[in-house]
């Protein structure tokens, strides 16, 4: 019998205004902003994703923070693992979690994932153009893990053996990592904590132990770009109707559809890594966000969803891990069709098999 499962959703802090966002996208702007003009785009699309229980939630309210904590711990949701967005000193987006810290009644726990990417315009689509640079360097290490040692600190961030956790969105970008993981954990050691314990999530381009690294674990970022099966797209084009084909078709080549189903079988046989944890993603359709070049898994169920679950409570080596971490991406990331918390087309369903599988 192994322990009990803890199950960490991946959360995104973009639902509340700030002044860069205001200045970039127009007064007011967030990430629901890119979910109310989603369009379903072919016969059976579902979009747009809408909110159910919670609404267009503003995060800056402690009223918003606490019902989702409410819910998430409901369904047996362990922690959020929060994206964290620093750029050689400055934070974006911030306010969500520097809230919690100050509200004790939020008790639920989490964790940082690094979000170390160039913020682009990527949230109408375009990642070309720049609009903050992600730069490294050795003092930028320190004062990062520094203002990272404030959130470790709480009693409520995630630790393993007295290690917090902080986890590396993306691992290519560093152009001395060893030196980055050097440091950052002489600073934690000098803080009193016995060290850090260091992750990254892992996708098609990053299949290595992670301890050969300089980590301590990996967690498997689903979905996985590099694991695919065959495109759904031939399958509806053949329903189009012949004189709207051509006008449709130009549409949908700049879109990448995948059925749901046959993508979660396709990872179900792909084996376990060592030191790396598990992850799932209930469902993916970014055409809200993106214009171009989308990712959809078409036909998401939460049938097929808890049959992949299943498959990874079963097979999983849980007893070779300290401790049973499983990444769902995601909780919130309504823009991308990727998301725990309440639809208004599935209700609780998705949070209700996250619950029945996992408990």
């Amino acid at each position: 019998m192994i322990n009990k499962i803890k199950p960490i959703a991946i959360y995104l802090p973009q639902f509340h205004p700030v002044p860069e966002n205001d200045n970039w996208w127009g007064k007011g702007f967030t990430e629901w902003t890119n979910v109310t003009k989603a369009k379903p785009e072919f016969k059976g699309h579902y979009q747009p994703h809408l909110p159910a229980d919670l609404g267009f939630y503003d995060l800056r309210l402690a009223e918003a923070r606490l019902a989702q904590e409410e819910l998430a711990k409901t369904y047996g949701i362990h922690g959020f693992c929060y994206y964290h967005y620093w750029f050689n000193g400055k934070r974006m987006l911030y306010e969500p979690l520097d809230k919690k810290i100050q509200n004790p009644s939020e008790d639920l726990p989490f964790m940082l994932c690094w979000a170390n990417e160039n913020w682009t315009r990527v949230w109408d689509g375009s990642e070309r153009e720049i609009l903050l640079k992600q730069e490294y360097s050795e003092e930028d290490d320190v004062n990062h893990i520094n203002q990272l040692i404030s959130y470790f600190k709480d009693d409520r961030y995630i630790k393993v053996d007295g290690k917090p956790i902080f986890i590396i969105y993306r691992l290519k970008l560093f152009p001395d990592l060893e030196n980055t993981i050097k440091t950052w954990r002489e600073e934690v050691k000098k803080a009193g904590f016995p060290d850090l314990y260091l992750g990254f999530s892992q996708n098609y381009d990053l299949q290595f132990e992670p301890t050969t690294k300089g980590f301590d674990f990996a967690f498997e970022f689903q979905p996985n770009f590099g694991r695919l099966p065959n495109v759904y797209n031939h399958n509806l084009l053949k329903k189009i109707k012949r004189k709207v084909y051509k006008k449709l078709n130009k549409k949908l080549v700049q879109k990448t559809i995948y059925n749901y189903s046959e993508y979660s079988k396709l990872q179900m046989k792909h084996p376990f890594k060592p030191n790396v944890f598990p992850g799932i993603t209930p469902m993916w359709d970014n055409t809200a966000r993106r214009k171009d070049n989308a990712f959809v898994l078409h036909n998401s169920t939460p049938a097929d969803y808890e049959k992949w679950l299943l498959h990874i409570r079963k097979n999983y080596p849980w007893d070779s891990v300290p401790e049973n971490f499983l990444f769902i991406n995601a909780w919130n990331e309504w823009a991308e069709g990727n998301h725990l918390e309440p639809c208004q087309k599935w209700q609780h369903q998705y949070l209700e098999v996250t619950k029945q599988i996992l408990l």
